[in-house]
């Protein structure tokens, strides 16, 4: 048995006017079903709302308002829910709705109450279903998708494997639209820069997210240990072949030594609220001698944050080295910045730790 995320594409669930694919749904319902027959546990991350309230409210394209994409939203969520309702109960199935905003994750006791949620659900033979909260969330709707969501929730239930269904087979070397006899890479070992220069492309005319978005998401799944298949989301059985050991569409192998799921939440689910500008000694000291951030080793803080929040660490290009808790204020820090750990209480007139960002809260980048 394995605990499995598929996220399915607006591409995959709605027709090109707008309004929802019934019959795909169908088809997905029955071999999401069969997969739970087969003793596997299964999330399915859903986009589709926005395109199915599109075809109700009468849009042919994708309004570029925030209001008007929350309107499609709101009308669309409940058809989406409805659709996956009755083709679920036709295989004798229950789902159940979970709507998420990017800051649940940014929150640790949220984060772990919707760990809590959908472990519940998939202990009762539920199949959750996920989707962002896009009538209140505007900047998922602006700058997120569902890719980075999906890839949120793998780490979240530590998913053994994350599917993305589709519109394209998988990742090619070019696009095959346009050279018919580029050939679908089967296997990545390491997302490289190449690998995400490949990638790159604008999403389609429903979707927010083109291939570079599967891409990142990838990333993010595979430094949580999560096996990772970009396969059609319009032909059947893909999933349970994949499973089954056989080659389809593109499998993106995980980190030998991948992150904890503390570290992964640092890494992906928290967002980062400033920058600390490092020397160079202090790059070397995070990179490779396994040390926590201390203040002498700081030249410049960058954004207003408080004890708690998350920042980048950077070298004096820009370059993100690392991503950490921060044990002091972004103004603690810039007093003592550049100082030693024994001159901290004299500085502020108190001191919760020698160490900026302990080794423990640190994510190397």
């Amino acid at each position: 048995m394995s605990r499995l995320v598929i996220k399915i594409g607006s591409n995959v669930l709605t027709l090109k006017n707008g309004g929802l694919n019934t019959k795909r749904i169908a088809v997905i319902a029955k071999e999401v079903s069969e997969l739970l027959q087969a003793g596997h546990e299964v999330v399915v991350v859903s986009s589709g709302a926005i395109a199915a309230g599109m075809g109700k409210l009468g849009f042919e394209a994708k309004p570029s308002e925030i209001r008007l994409k929350q309107a499609c939203a709101a009308v669309g969520q409940s058809l989406l829910m409805r659709a996956y309702g009755r083709c679920f109960k036709r295989n004798s199935r229950n789902v159940g709705q979970i709507l998420l905003t990017r800051g649940v994750f940014s929150y640790r006791g949220t984060y772990l109450n919707a760990k809590n949620t959908i472990d519940s659900l998939l202990s009762f033979g539920v199949i959750p279903i996920v989707n962002e909260n896009d009538t209140i969330s505007t900047d998922e709707i602006k700058f997120g998708d569902n890719d980075r969501l999906a890839a949120l929730v793998a780490g979240l239930i530590d998913a053994d494997r994350f599917f993305i269904l589709s519109d394209v087979d998988g990742l090619y070397p070019e696009d095959p639209k346009k050279n018919s006899r580029a050939k679908l890479i089967t296997t990545v070992e390491e997302i490289t820069p190449d690998i995400e220069r490949m990638a790159g492309g604008a999403g389609s005319i429903v979707g927010t997210g083109g291939m570079y978005s599967k891409i990142l998401a990838a990333k993010r799944a595979i430094a949580n240990g999560v096996t990772v298949h970009i396969v059609s989301g319009r032909s059947y059985g893909l999933v349970s072949a994949v499973l089954d050991g056989k080659k389809r569409g593109t499998t993106f192998l995980p980190k030998d030594h991948h992150m904890s799921s503390r570290k992964g939440w640092i890494a992906y689910g928290l967002r980062s609220k400033g920058y600390v500008v490092l020397d160079e000694g202090a790059v070397r000291a995070l990179l490779t001698g396994g040390k926590s951030l201390l203040p002498s080793g700081i030249v410049r803080v960058e954004g207003a944050f408080k004890i708690g929040d998350a920042v980048f660490c950077v070298d004096s290009a820009g370059t993100q080295i690392a991503k950490g808790i921060v044990n002091y204020t972004s103004e603690d820090i810039d007093s003592i910045r550049g100082k030693q750990t024994s001159e901290i209480e004299g500085l502020l007139g108190f001191k919760y730790s020698d160490e900026v960002i302990h080794r423990d809260n640190m994510v190397i980048l």
